[in-house]
């Protein structure tokens, strides 16, 4: 049941996340599930493990704000890193 519980909060994460960067035509709901899983990994790792700020545990806690807040946050910066790879090449 969890697996099922990371894809639903994976997937409104990286809509959510798809829709501030404006990246949401580009996009099917398999690549927002992606980014939203590793972006809320990616928040977990940055904020919660190197910055040490309070609340950023809940990024892999299951369905709850705190986790979909951190999620749209992880995802929003993996987009902005994926659109300046991408204008990179």
């Amino acid at each position: 049941m969890g697996w099922i519980i990371t894809i639903l909060v994976g997937a409104l994460c990286g809509w959510l996340a798809s829709m501030i960067m404006k990246t949401n035509a580009q996009q099917g709901a398999i690549a927002n599930i992606l980014i939203g899983i590793v972006g809320a990994i990616l928040a977990q790792a940055l904020f919660a493990n190197l910055l040490n700020i309070g609340g950023a545990n809940a990024a892999g806690g299951g369905f709850n704000f705190w986790s979909i807040v951190w999620g749209v946050i992880g995802s929003v910066v993996l987009i902005a890193i994926l659109k300046a790879v991408k204008v990179l090449r």
